[in-house]
């Protein structure tokens, strides 16, 4: 998969590009990024890239001719289609199940904003969609686009040393066996902690058992922390019979 990104800050792409599992995608050829900063395509001495906005108020736009030369440079350096997505608070909700959309993708384009945001005319004439990483402000979309980018790349297959990683992830994809969960607690060495024990059916080398406390605790948590999640779910008998019992462990 191929990412392009847009932006003012072009260093910041290498920053994203060379740690943790992004950097992994990268080494084992799943995944590559490049930047391509506005700055380069403008005119003039100061290479300028935002003026004020038409109206009054405070702040800045971002100029439309170094943004659309950016992205035109960008579709032409690879001849497979691009999706081009613009980093906004006003855009939809960025989900796992966006994620797993996007990764399925050949290419995508995103594109930074700065300032108060970039000319609509840009947007409505560049752009195929507007993706929002939460409901507040950043001071642009480098941020936000990491977390695309890094939600994209452990959805790369070969990209996780366990495949088995991203499935038992929070917002895992759904199925016909249940809701999408949040992710159930994990447990490491010692056994045995000021902070307490390791709860004993994950010692007891009983898969089954220990597949059925994590269903259940994945259950409880997201009641306790996203009901939002189990809102329009029927739940199945089992299901509702390991949330049943994880209320009653809690009285």
């Amino acid at each position: 998969m191929r990412i392009d990104l847009i932006s003012l800050f072009p260093e910041f792409v290498a920053q994203i590009a060379g740690h943790g599992v992004v950097g992994r995608a990268g080494e084992r050829g799943l995944l590559s990024i490049h930047g391509w900063n506005p700055r380069d395509y403008a005119e003039g001495n100061y290479r300028r890239v935002d003026d004020r906005p038409f109206g009054g108020g405070p702040g800045m736009v971002m100029l439309i001719d170094p943004l659309q030369a950016a992205i035109t440079a960008a579709r032409a350096a690879d001849p497979a289609p691009a999706r081009v997505i613009y980093l906004s608070p006003q855009g939809e909700r960025f989900d796992q199940a966006k994620a797993r959309e996007l990764a399925t993708r050949s290419r995508v384009i995103l594109l930074c904003g700065r300032y108060e945001g970039v000319d609509e005319r840009l947007i409505q004439a560049e752009v195929d969609e507007e993706l929002s990483i939460g409901d507040y402000v950043l001071s642009g979309g480098e941020l936000a686009a990491a977390v695309v980018i890094d939600a994209i790349a452990r959805l790369q297959e070969g990209a996780l040393n366990d495949a088995d990683s991203a499935l038992q992830d929070s917002f895992g994809p759904g199925s016909e066996e249940g809701p999408i969960l949040l992710d159930c607690p994990h447990y490491t060495r010692p056994v045995e902690h000021p902070l307490g024990p390791v709860p004993e059916v994950l010692l007891s080398g009983n898969h089954a058992e220990i597949a059925r406390w994590r269903r259940m605790q994945a259950l409880g948590r997201t009641w306790l922390r996203r009901p939002d999640l189990l809102d329009e779910v029927v739940l199945s008998e089992s299901d509702q019979a390991l949330l049943d019992e994880f209320w009653k462990s809690r009285s």
